[in-house]
């Protein structure tokens, strides 16, 4: 007998539902987050003498210890269901509107009975592909916290100091640093260049012949706001400089360990080839295809996961195409940071770019085609386990144009 368990999930209880083949409830049970609690699904199952491969388990989240759980038990048919699709599965078992985590349990437990076939089994991929997921995330969390800082920042020393912002690149530990030397413009107006020289020095600008243009930006002469604004904006200068400075320190760690863990995978090759790709979206792109090749047997599958591709509503002699936003939103991101990054290596791809940019498209359209574009690329590439070649890929496109005979 085919059993189907439903798991409503929270930080502190867990619902759980369990339905037969015919959907009728076998039981229900509320459970703690904690090992006695996971281990009554267990005992309960081995009372009822079911093995792990009739279990059929569903839950709205791959990113809870529940699941991990699950797994090193033996339950391999797992289903991760989008929190949006249980929404809008909650009026097909109850058309009166009431729910509660009891009902929530029950209509994710349905799902797994009546809608597996539109699902994909969850697979958590190997350890090494875990570990790149998370050093990914932490990357895009310490990205993200750089630019809130770094923008808040900027806004703070433009109201006090702004000389400061125009003496080196922004954001960049030299410049944080800078701050923390001169942080009220006083100190900036009387700075020697003997002084700004042993600076530079200490922090490794190698840049010589920009020396004498930092230099003459930090002293020029600015407008001085109120005494008490310099006050206070200095120590907020100064704080947030620290901040920066952390930020900028643990993003640049966590991407060498992703690179660390990218270049042991069997598909960094393939990812590595991308042109432009880089240090982190070549890896980042592993992380969102994954290793499962069986999950996308087609490249619009991975397209629209992606949201590159456009969605089509069409009835009659009516047609709409309007943007995806149903989608992985950092898998988009990715891509299509990857297609503007390709346009500066691969000609094909900075001619497409300028094709659709004269059909009238927007930049971000533009690049999103693009992407589009290479997502197909990618996919066949990933399933063949073959590596990116320019030339094959212009020879392929050159023989689609030619007109058929």
């Amino acid at each position: 007998m085919q059993i189907h368990i439903g798991i409503d999930w929270s930080e502190s209880k867990h619902d759980v539902m369990i339905t037969d083949e015919s959907g009728s409830r076998i039981n229900y049970m509320r459970i703690e987050h904690s090992v006695e609690g996971f281990e009554k699904i267990e005992e309960w199952r081995l009372a009822m003498d079911i093995p792990q491969e009739k279990c059929r388990v569903g839950l709205e989240t791959a990113h809870n210890l529940v699941i991990d759980w699950l797994w090193e038990r033996g339950y391999t048919d797992i289903y991760v269901i989008p929190p949006n699709v249980v929404k809008a599965s909650r009026s097909r078992y109850n058309q009166s509107g009431a729910r509660n985590d009891e009902s929530d349990s029950y209509t994710i437990a349905e799902l797994t009975r009546t809608d597996v076939h539109r699902l994909h089994p969850w697979h958590p991929g190997s350890p090494l592909l875990q570990q790149m997921r998370i050093m990914l995330s932490m990357t895009e969390f310490w990205r993200k916290e750089a630019v809130a800082l770094s923008n808040r920042l900027r806004s703070c020393l433009l109201r006090y100091h702004p000389a400061l912002v125009d003496v080196f690149s922004w954001p960049s530990p030299i410049a944080c640093h800078l701050i923390l030397a001169y942080p009220s413009p006083e100190l900036a107006e009387i700075a020697s260049y003997e002084e700004f020289q042993d600076f530079l020095k200490q922090h490794k600008h190698t840049q010589r012949s920009k020396w004498v243009t930092c230099f003459d930006a930090l002293t020029t002469l600015h407008p001085r706001a109120a005494k008490g604004i310099v006050q206070a904006c200095q120590l907020q200068a100064q704080q947030l400089a620290r901040l920066l400075l952390d930020a900028l320190k643990y993003k640049q760690e966590t991407l060498e360990q992703l690179n660390r863990l990218f270049l042991q995978h069997d598909d960094h090759p393939i990812f590595a080839s991308l042109p432009g790709a880089g240090r982190l979206l070549a890896p980042a792109l592993l992380v969102k295809l994954g290793e499962e090749r069986r999950r996308f047997p087609t490249s619009a599958m991975v397209q629209a996961l992606a949201g590159t591709a456009p969605v089509t509503d069409q009835s009659g002699r009516k047609t709409l195409i309007y943007f995806r936003r149903s989608c992985d939103k950092k898998f988009r991101y990715f891509a299509q940071q990857f297609a503007r990054a390709s346009c500066k290596q691969s000609g094909w791809a900075s001619a497409y770019f300028a094709n659709a940019r004269q059909r009238g498209h927007s930049v971000s359209r533009s690049h999103r085609s693009l992407a589009n574009r290479w997502i197909a690329i990618i996919w066949k590439m990933w399933q063949d386990h073959t590596h990116y070649d320019e030339s094959f890929h212009i020879r392929q496109r050159q023989l689609r144009q030619q007109p058929r005979s």
